[in-house]
C-alpha cells in the first residue's frame, strides 16, 4: 500500500496531555523544603537534648525508635500530601482536557446537523432510515394506483361539483320561474367542478398560466370554495417570507383511506402519516415563527380549521383518485407543514 493510501491516524492529542510538564513542579519543592526544615529542626533537637543530658546515660532501643519514628513520619506524611496534590491537580487538569474536548465534539456534532451534512450514521440508523424510505415508497405506489378511472369515469368527474349540490330544484318545476314586475331570474352561478377545485387549490404555475388564474377566479366566486383559497393564499404569501415554497417540498404520500377517516373526524397518532413533509428547516421556521408571530399563529390555525371542514365535504363525493389529485396540491403539503408544526396529527 503506498503512502498516499494509507489511512491517517485518529489524532487523539484532545485527549492526551500536551508533554510531561516539568519533573519538578512547586509541590515537590515545597515538599523539599518542608522535609528539610523538619530534619534539621529534630536534628538540633536531640543535639541540643543529648548534650544538656550528658554522654553517661546509655542508649534506651525504645527511645531510639520513638525518636526515629519521630523524626521520619512527618516527613512520609509530607510527601504523601505532595503526591496527593499533585494526582488531584493532574486528575483535574485531565478532566478539563477531556470535557473541552467533549464540548467540542457536541457543538460540531450540533453544528453540522444544522447545516443538513451528517454523513457518517451507525450501520443501524442507517439500515433503518432505508427501511423507513423503502416503506413511504411503497405506500405512495400503493396510493398512487388504488383508484384507476376509465375515460368515461374522468369525464363525469369533471362534470361532478366538488362539494357535492346539496341544494336540489324544488319537484315539478323544470324552470326556475320569472320575479315579479317582470324582472328575470338571475342564472345561479354553476358549482365548481371537481377538476377545477383540485386546479384552483393548486394556485396558478406562472405569471401567463390563463387556465390557472380563471380557476382561481370562479374559485374565489364560490361561497363554498372561496373562504379555503383565500386561507390558503394568505399562508402561501407568510410562508414565502421565510423562504419556504411548497414546490421544493416533497411529500410522503398516506393512502386515501387515512385521509378518509381524517375527513370523518378521526384524530391522534395513527394519522401521523397525514403530515407526509418532513423537511426538518421548514418545519423548524414554521414552528418558531408561529411561537413568535400572532399574525402568523392565527392565519395557521384558521387555514387549518377551513381545510379541515371543506375537505370533509369533498370527501363524501369524492374518488381515491381525487383525493391523491387533492394532496398533490400547494394547499394540500401547506396543510401537511403546518399541521405537523401545529400538532394536529400528534
Amino acid at each position: 500500500m503506498d503512502e498516499q493510501e494509507r489511512p491517517k491516524p485518529l489524532d487523539l492529542g484532545v485527549f492526551s496531555r500536551g508533554g510531561e510538564g516539568p519533573a519538578v513542579s512547586s509541590i515537590e519543592i515545597i515538599a523539599a523544603g518542608l522535609s528539610l526544615a523538619w530534619l534539621l529542626g529534630t536534628t538540633l533537637f536531640f543535639v541540643f537534648a543529648s548534650g544538656r543530658e550528658g554522654a553517661a546515660t546509655g542508649i534506651d532501643p525504645m527511645r531510639l525508635v520513638l525518636a526515629l519514628v519521630a523524626i521520619f513520619m512527618p516527613v512520609a506524611l509530607i510527601w504523601v500530601a505532595a503526591i496527593a496534590i499533585r494526582a488531584g491537580r493532574t486528575m483535574k487538569e485531565e478532566s478539563e482536557r477531556l470535557q473541552a474536548a467533549i464540548n467540542a465534539m457536541r457543538h460540531s456534532y450540533i453544528e453540522q446537523q444544522q447545516a443538513g451534512i451528517v454523513s457518517l450514521k451507525p450501520d443501524l440508523e442507517r439500515k433503518l432510515d432505508e427501511i423507513a424510505a423503502a416503506q413511504r415508497k411503497t405506500d405512495a405506489t400503493l396510493a398512487m394506483f388504488t383508484s384507476v378511472r376509465p375515460a368515461a369515469a374522468e369525464e363525469a368527474s369533471r362534470q361532478k361539483a366538488a362539494l357535492g349540490d346539496t341544494e336540489e330544484a324544488p319537484t315539478g318545476a323544470g324552470e326556475q320561474p320569472s320575479l315579479a314586475l317582470g324582472t328575470p331570474a338571475e342564472a345561479p352561478t354553476p358549482p365548481l367542478s371537481v377538476a377545477d377545485f383540485i386546479r384552483a387549490l393548486h394556485f396558478p404555475e406562472s405569471p401567463d398560466d390563463k387556465e390557472g388564474f380563471r380557476v382561481l377566479r370562479r374559485a374565489l366566486q364560490d361561497r363554498s370554495v372561496s373562504p379555503l383559497v383565500q386561507a390558503a393564499q394568505d399562508v402561501l404569501t407568510l410562508l414565502s417570507q421565510d423562504g419556504i415554497y411548497m414546490d421544493d417540498l416533497t411529500p410522503d404520500r398516506a393512502h386515501p383511506d387515512l385521509w378518509r377517516r381524517f375527513a370523518r373526524g378521526e384524530r391522534g397518532r395513527e394519522m401521523a402519516a397525514l403530515g407526509g413533509i418532513r423537511d426538518r428547516a421548514s418545519l423548524a421556521l414554521a414552528a418558531g415563527r408561529m411561537r413568535q408571530d400572532t399574525v402568523f399563529r392565527d392565519s395557521v390555525h384558521h387555514f387549518l380549521r377551513k381545510f379541515d371542514r371543506t375537505f370533509s365535504t369533498f370527501e363524501k363525493t369524492a374518488t381515491d383518485q381525487e383525493i391523491i389529485e387533492l394532496t398533490d396540491t400547494r394547499t394540500a403539503r401547506a396543510f401537511m407543514l403546518l399541521g405537523r408544526a401545529a400538532g394536529t396529527f400528534d
